[in-house]
């Protein structure tokens, strides 16, 4: 008996295909919702019946007709690899646009499995499919599951047993297309029997060749040989094939639809004998809810209602821990100052070394962490839900009439949580062109760590109500979206020309998040992520702020006499010269501008919290501040440039110094010319 079988999973986005793999492998890999975010192919290993098993979980993919590098990756392996089984991964609630994969696997190899995932989701939607007919339609056997709950895992390892020893011989009903295409694919089958050594289906291959299909093309020549596709009979079959083909109108493009439509009415035709669908109340509400969310009328301001109350939950409980962060910290600094000065280190390296460095490091953390930690559950909550995936549909639109790509509507969602995250999010793009435009706008995105500061102005300044606050919060943050799909149309019409690619998103069903599960992936891929990198630049950021505060120059600081320099710079824009320092130095975190501005405002040799928000708008008046100066202020957090941590996360991701200074001008342009434009009228 053959040892060390080697078994693909295959199976599009949203089935649960990582938790079968999971369940069978014993393995811990993040499940999610969004396509592409499995991109590499994970492996693991299991045992069954005395043979050793290894797993493939090849990436989410919709079709081998490829048009993303997930499914090119995932055509390549089952065309070109050697294996013993493909496990397609079918969703019960979803068969029609499920089977449109498995019929393309079946016409490469008859090794095939279907496993019928979901079905406790199908029960409750009251969805029965006809697993025994499905089998004989098909030609493979087909076997239920729900794979959370481990229930039809063995039955499905015993058919990967059958199927893999060739216990079982699968008789797999291929597609009929027209007699034209037919025979076409007969002529260059014909071709490549001689020529090329494969247990796959020459069908596949030579309906593949026939849509003229570079990345197939070259992936094939590859495999077999770099002059395969130019030897006289092969080269001769498809040249004679193709030019049948266009006699009766059959192009590149009639062809490739011809053979779509075909493919769609066969999975049509077989969920029409297989499946079963009577109206449920979890249905209905379904489509209620739908119909909310995604309403022509409602989808917007429902959109920001719900980010509304996610800022005031994570602003609102984000307050307490802070504080108590900061009185910690506050006395941890009094404790290590006594210290060191028991030891007798000097008074000046206590300041340099607790003021200086530390201060601004347990400063980030305090400030950063509290919101993070509400914030991030809170927006993976909207995912698992299935409520974020349905607010991105509503922006896909937007973005592709701006030239960029619809993914770019997650990667922004996810910047109101941290830049970082959301620039390290744009890998799910494939076309390096429109992953550029949304990493570059990215900034243009308030995060959680500027709206601590938009909102102590706002309720200074503008209104103390906080659900008046909260709306204009909302206006803000609603004009760094317009402001970002205006930048990438500039971008993707100069300096990023190119057409958009197409972007298929299926939307997940509503589904209960698994808590305590959500909470340790956001805390071990988010939070400690973003905490790090931040921690990283703030010591030496730290350092530098102190020096300046404590170097004096004739009759004041270093810090106030750059201050005065870039005064005439601040007041074009509507800011003042420190409020300008202040966004400079805060370049590890937006969480510090204020406490450097108020080191600055009192001359003071070290960063300093405020008593109160009244205390706080007195000094900040008392230093000439107006209603314009605050509106500026509030602009220029919104659009300037990105902090340490973004700043470090798109130079790892760009790898282009060019780049990473775009990203750091783009925001910063904006910005400049927006609150000079408000200064110009209003101040």
């Amino acid at each position: 008996m053959k040892k060390n079988k080697k078994i693909l999973l295959m199976g599009n986005p949203n089935v649960g295909k990582s938790t079968v793999f999971n369940e069978i492998t014993g393995s811990h890999q993040h499940t999610g919702n969004w396509t592409g975010k499995t991109v590499d192919i994970a492996k693991g290993k299991y045992y069954y019946k005395f043979t050793d098993y290894e797993l493939i979980d090849l990436p989410g993919t919709y079709s081998l007709l490829s048009s993303s590098e997930e499914e090119r990756l995932a055509r390549d392996y089952l065309c070109f690899e050697e294996y013993d089984c493909v496990v397609c991964v079918v969703d019960a609630t979803n068969i029609l646009r499920n089977l449109n994969l498995v019929l393309q696997v079946i016409e490469v190899t008859d090794k095939a499995v279907l496993l019928l995932n979901l079905n406790d989701e199908a029960k409750k939607k009251n969805i029965d499919v006809d697993a025994e007919n499905l089998s004989k339609l098909l030609g493979i056997p087909v076997v239920r599951a729900t794979a959370r709950s481990g229930k039809g895992i063995n039955e499905l390892l015993e058919q990967i047993y059958l199927v893999s020893n060739n216990t079982i011989q699968n008789e797999v009903h291929t597609l009929f297309y027209s007699n034209t295409i037919e025979n076409a694919v007969h002529r260059v089958t014909k071709g490549l029997k001689g020529n090329i050594e494969t247990d796959k289906n020459l069908r596949f291959f030579a309906l593949r060749l026939l849509e003229s299909d570079d990345s197939f093309n070259t992936s094939f020549n590859a495999h077999f040989g770099d002059d395969i596709l130019h030897k006289g009979s092969l080269r001769g079959n498809i040249n004679t094939a193709k030019k049948e083909l266009e006699q009766f109108g059959y192009n590149g493009d009639k062809y490739v639809k011809s053979i779509t439509a075909a493919i769609f009415e066969k999975t049509n035709d077989i969920a029409k004998q297989t499946v079963r669908t009577l109206p449920s109340k979890k249905e209905k509400l379904e489509k209620n809810l739908d119909k909310i969310l995604m309403g022509k009328f409602t989808s917007i301001p429902v959109m920001l209602l719900l980010l509304g109350v996610v800022l005031w939950i994570t602003i609102a409980g984000s307050n307490y821990p802070s504080d108590f962060l900061r009185s910690v910290f506050d006395n941890f600094e009094i404790w290590l100052a006594d210290s060191l000065i028991h030891l007798g280190v000097s008074q000046t390296i206590v300041s340099l070394l607790v003021n200086g460095i530390l201060r601004v490091l347990l400063w980030v953390v305090a400030v950063m962490l509290p919101p993070m930690a509400i914030f991030f559950p809170l927006f993976a909550l909207l995912e698992d839900f299935g409520i974020l995936p349905r607010i991105a549909f509503n922006l896909d639109g937007a973005f592709e009439r701006c030239g960029a790509c619809g993914k770019q509507a997650l990667t922004t969602c996810m910047g109101y949580g941290c830049n970082a995250v959301g620039v390290t999010g744009c890998r799910i793009i494939d076309s390096p062109r429109e992953r550029l435009v949304a990493i570059i706008t990215n900034s243009l995105t308030p995060c959680n760590g500027r709206f601590p500061l938009m909102i102590a102005i706002i309720s200074m300044f503008f209104c103390k109500n906080s659900i008046l606050s909260a709306v204009i919060l909302l206006a803000m943050i609603a004009v760094s979206m317009l402001m970002t799909f205006l930048t990438s149309k500039i971008l993707t019409s100069t300096v990023l020309k190119g057409v958009s690619s197409s972007f298929v998103m299926e939307l997940p069903p509503y589904r209960k998040p698994k808590i305590l599960s959500l909470i340790g992936d956001t805390i071990r891929e988010k939070i400690i992520f973003v905490l790090l990198r931040a921690v990283v630049v703030a010591a030496p950021a730290g350092l530098i702020i102190w020096v300046l505060a404590n170097i004096n120059i004739a009759d004041s600081t270093l810090l106030c006499k750059i201050a005065q320099v870039l005064d005439p710079i601040g007041h074009f824009i509507g800011l003042d010269g420190v409020m300008l320092l202040a966004f400079i130095l805060g370049f590890p975190a937006n969480e510090i501008v204020i406490p450097i501005a108020l080191m600055a405002y009192l001359s003071t040799g070290e960063m300093g919290d405020y008593a109160s928000l009244e205390s706080l708008k007195t000094i900040l008046t008392d230093n000439g501040w107006t209603w314009t100066t605050a509106l500026c202020t509030c602009i220029f957090s919104m659009f300037h440039f990105p902090c340490s941590t973004t700043l470090l996360t798109i130079w790892k991701e760009t790898k282009s110094a060019k780049w990473t200074l775009t990203s750091v001008l783009t925001p910063l342009l904006a910005g400049v010319v927006v609150c000079a434009l408000i200064n110009l009228i209003f101040g």
